[in-house]
């Protein structure tokens, strides 16, 4: 819905061309100014009123205001109501006069009580607007129904917007649409622009987009700016019409000629999708477009400069610049833009990173339901990142931007529910949230229902159906699906067996960093099975492997470098990287680990930790260590 300032036209000067005033028109064209002046001069209080107009707009003289003001003041003296309104009018606005907004409540309040009703919709005005007078909704609300009783349609235009809005009257949708009606009848613009903003939300009435654009092309026709700005989103968006490209440039160009902020923002945004140019996509146009709307304070061209700088697209990258507008856009509260803030001080873009500065960013656009503030807020609690670490506030995060249609949110909701932090573990829920973001094509979610499938978790248990999900998911990249299908098709689980088909998927894996997948391509090519023996490229993918921290790999790669496979031998990396894997609690490696303190093997000889890493892989079970135990007589 349109706001006040777009709602209400300025005050009336009484300038409009009613039938009174046509009839003055032709009789200036007739005597032009002697016989007026005459009668003027005569005081006759019509004839003063007239003549004030006539130096007011300079009809048949030379304007001149102050001379206006003149005449005005002896005909209001004589009780001249129009003469009152008009003299009000140049109080009000300064002309002819010192600026005083009191004695322009005064003199329009003597006119409209001798019951000129542009001064009743002018008194109406300076309650509203506290011109004069303190401001009082329900006094304007007395003034705006008189006017509007008597036919006024700005009085009845202005009464709507009270009722819409709830000031000085109970808030009533459907009155406000009967007086918009009333006025839209009488050809007032500003209140069919209304009535248009209420069938497009459906406040009052039934909503329509047909009806609404209808309404838009009405106002925007007779001029007015803000229509012509909707009547063009109207034909960008499809709403009420068929989409037409071209008609929405032409209506944004003409708003945007007559300086309304949105419409220069649309005009960009069509440069920036060749939508309606004629050209092809011209971000270096849509730029100037956007800094001219975001030069008038329009948020949404703030924020889409700020994406331009932040991306480099119709200017050089400047990430410094784009968090400049992100702010101006932010502080008018365009919660995509203080989302973005959030990011620039989370990640140090354009900004000193400040976890608090992003957390303060965030919070103000969750508040707004910003579904991504809203996640981030949940990874803020979640890790303690510039607050208290908290899975409960974490989890509430979670599920407000899940609910609003956040996938990562989704995903990560499951993913409490299912491990129970902060928040009561439900399998059953935990499915439904993976379901909702794997639905949205996040693969993580998808691995996960196919994990729920698999054991029976949340859902009834079903292979096939989790193979469905893994294959999925693994199509969409994610690397523990694809090593699930690499040992699927490689034990023909669920699935034909097909062992080219499962080196895909683990190559795939590993390509991403998969650790498992690595350390099974390794042992593939140490072994030579269903690849070439190949024990560079095995020694290769177990330290890719090993370096993640993966156990089994680090224990092979000791391995290779004791022995020599693949890699020149060295018994000093092989004791190094067996021990990484014993102090993970690899039983092998342990065992290893105390051969080569009792033989000295790339470590200094040491009897006592020899002794103390067969025992540790001993009491794992590990044979060879417990035959060394026993000839030691432990």
């Amino acid at each position: 819905m349109s706001d006040l300032s777009t709602s209400f036209p300025r005050d009336a000067d009484g300038s409009d061309l009613n039938d009174d005033t046509e009839e003055f028109a032709k009789e200036l064209l007739d005597y032009k100014t002697e016989h007026i002046r005459e009668e003027a001069e005569a005081g006759d209080d019509k004839a003063q009123d007239r003549l004030g107009d006539c130096y007011k707009h300079g009809w048949y003289v030379r304007q001149d205001y102050a001379k206006a003001v003149e005449w005005y003041k002896k005909s209001a003296a004589q009780g001249n109501a129009a003469a009152q309104r008009s003299l009000g009018y140049c109080y009000n606005y300064g002309e002819g006069v010192e600026k005083d907004e009191k004695q322009a409540v005064y003199w329009y309040e003597k006119s409209a009580h001798g019951g000129d009703i542009d001064a009743m919709r002018n008194l109406g005005n300076c309650y509203y607007y506290a011109v004069g007078v303190k401001q009082d909704y329900k006094k304007a609300v007395y003034w705006y129904e008189k006017a509007a009783e008597l036919g006024h349609p700005h009085g009845q235009n202005s009464l709507g917007v009270c009722y819409n809005q709830g000031k000085g009257v109970a808030q009533d949708f459907e009155k406000a649409v009967e007086w918009y009606q009333k006025a839209a009848c009488q050809g007032d613009e500003m209140a069919m622009y209304n009535l248009a903003n209420c069938y497009s939300s459906g406040q009052g009435v039934e909503q329509s987009d047909e009806k609404a654009f209808l309404y838009y092309e009405k106002a925007a026709q007779l001029g007015h700016v803000p229509a012509q700005q909707s009547l063009g989103l109207c034909y960008y968006n499809g709403e009420g019409t068929p989409i037409n490209d071209s008609q929405a440039f032409l209506w944004f160009k003409r708003a945007a000629g007559q300086g309304n902020a949105s419409a220069q923002y649309s005009i960009g945004l069509c440069y920036e999708r060749g939508r309606g140019t004629g050209r092809e996509p011209d971000p270096e146009t849509a730029v100037e477009w956007y800094q001219k709307a975001a030069g008038q304070g329009d948020a949404y061209a703030q924020y889409a400069l700020g994406l331009c700088y932040e991306h480099g697209e119709g200017v050089m990258k400047d990430c410094r610049t784009a968090a400049g507008w992100y702010g101006k856009a932010a502080d008018q509260g365009h919660a995509d833009a203080q989302y973005a803030m959030g990011v620039c001080y989370e990640y140090g873009q354009g900004v000193k990173q400040d976890y608090q500065a992003a957390l303060l960013w965030y919070e103000k656009a969750a508040a707004q339901e910003q579904e991504d503030a809203q996640y981030n807020l949940g990874v803020f609690y979640e890790q303690g990142w510039g607050v208290k670490q908290s899975d409960k506030t974490a989890a509430g995060w979670y599920r407000k931007a899940a609910a609003g249609g956040n996938a990562n949110a989704q995903y990560n909701l499951g993913i409490f529910l299912q491990e129970g932090r902060g928040i009561k573990r439900d399998y059953k829920q935990a499915a439904q949230w993976f379901r909702k973001a794997a639905d949205q094509g996040h693969a993580e979610a998808g691995y996960c229902m196919g994990w729920c499938y698999e054991n029976g978790k949340g859902v009834e248990q079903d292979d096939l159906t989790a193979v469905v999900w893994y294959e999925k998911a693994a199509k969409q990249g994610d690397a523990d699906s694809q090593y699930i299908m690499g040992l699927l098709c490689q034990n023909g689980q669920g699935v034909a067996k097909d062992m080219a088909q499962a080196l895909e998927w683990f190559g795939k894996a590993a390509d991403q960093g998969h650790a498992q997948a690595q350390d099974t391509l390794g042992l593939f090519y140490f072994k030579g099975e269903f690849v070439p023996q190949d024990q560079s490229r095995a020694a290769e993918w177990f330290h890719k492997a090993a370096q993640q921290g993966n156990v089994d790999s680090q224990r092979n790669l000791g391995c290779c470098y004791a022995y020599g496979y693949g890699v020149e031998k060295d018994e000093r990396q092989a004791a190094s990287w067996y021990l990484k894997a014993a102090n993970e609690g690899d039983a092998s490696a342990q065992y290893n680990v105390g051969c080569f303190y009792q033989m000295g093997f790339g470590v200094a000889q040491d009897p006592v930790k020899a002794l103390s890493w067969f025992k540790k892989s001993a009491a794992q079970g590990n044979s060879y260590a417990q035959t060394i135990l026993q000839r030691l007589g432990y």
